[in-house]
């Protein structure tokens, strides 16, 4: 897609250059991890067991490690490739950690880790079709990420995101790396936080759910493994647990005497800031009646936020 600037009414083309070497796109990147990707740096070159890492890094509103690849060569397997570093990583689970707890400040145990939640993201030029087609499956712990430069100055990280499919990798393929990387790894969906029975709170999800996406087109959903997470940004702004007759709302951030909440309906998650480094803020949703309520508690955090 062609990208122009504004010059006194007239659109001017904005010229796509030439990449810079490999290392200068992963250096940018590693200096730029938070800014871009909402992760946190942990190591450059990390090499285990004949294998090199490119850049590791943690996601710290997932609790989980991310390996990061840069391509110049396109003739590469994404998924045998992918697959090949989560393997690395879930059989070497001490080194991962060890390394971590060597180049910053705070510690991490096992148990602080949703190895469940590891991910690879591939970053070029740009991708051949078929390895766009390889990520096409709901379980793929990959993602493919075009970077380009252009002639103002501009970098554009942009990602190529899977069509929406129900098919898992595990139906197409035999291989025992993937299978043994997928009794670990989960990309988990919607429908995984709902049990038969569970239709009352499937309601009152659906309704928040598209109340909140429409208040900011860059708000993306991203389900993990204890809730349901929206963000800009790669940075949550609200999560929605369900249960079975309720959905469980959590601001994120803020205390309840931060909000203007005349009704006294949001309690403290205790110990919040100890274990997950921010306030959590909590709110029972239990009927479509207090949906209005909660979205206008939702509305002060992105406010305060992210508008």
């Amino acid at each position: 897609m062609p990208i122009f600037k504004i010059n006194n009414s007239t659109l001017e083309s904005i010229k796509e250059v030439s990449l810079p070497l490999e290392k200068d796109i992963q250096k940018i990147t590693e200096e730029n991890l938070e800014t871009v990707f909402g992760l946190k740096f942990v190591s450059t070159e990390f090499s285990l067991h004949n294998l090199r890492i490119d850049t590791l890094a943690f996601d710290e509103e997932n609790k989980s490690f991310v390996i990061i690849e840069y391509k110049k060569d396109r003739s590469f397997s994404v998924v045998d490739q992918g697959f090949a570093y989560l393997s690395l990583m879930l059989n070497n689970k001490a080194d991962f950690i060890l390394e971590y707890n060597e180049k910053m400040k705070n510690g991490l145990s096992r148990q602080d880790i949703d190895w469940s939640q590891s991910r690879v993201m591939f970053l070029a030029n740009s991708f051949t079709t078929y390895q766009q087609n390889a990520i096409n499956f709901r379980d793929l712990p990959i993602e493919l990420w075009e970077f380009k430069k252009y002639d103002n100055q501009t970098i554009l990280y942009n990602q190529l995101k899977a069509i929406d499919t129900k098919e898992s990798i595990n139906t197409i393929s035999q291989d025992e790396t993937v299978k043994n990387v997928s009794r670990e790894v989960k990309k988990y969906s919607i429908d995984d936080h709902f049990k038969s029975g569970w239709d009352k709170s499937r309601e009152i999800f659906d309704e928040i759910r598209e109340r909140i996406l429409i208040l900011d087109g860059r708000i993306e959903e991203k389900p993990v493994q204890q809730y349901i997470g929206y963000q800009i940004n790669r940075k949550n702004i609200v999560e929605l647990s369900a249960r079975q007759s309720k959905v469980v709302l959590s601001l994120l951030r803020v205390k309840p005497e931060d909000l203007n909440d005349p009704e006294n309906r949001t309690t403290y998650q205790k110990d919040s800031m100890r274990y997950y480094n921010k306030h959590i803020t909590n709110m029972d949703i239990q009927s479509i009646e207090d949906i209005d309520y909660a979205v206008s508690l939702i509305k002060q955090v992105y406010g305060k936020f992210f508008k």
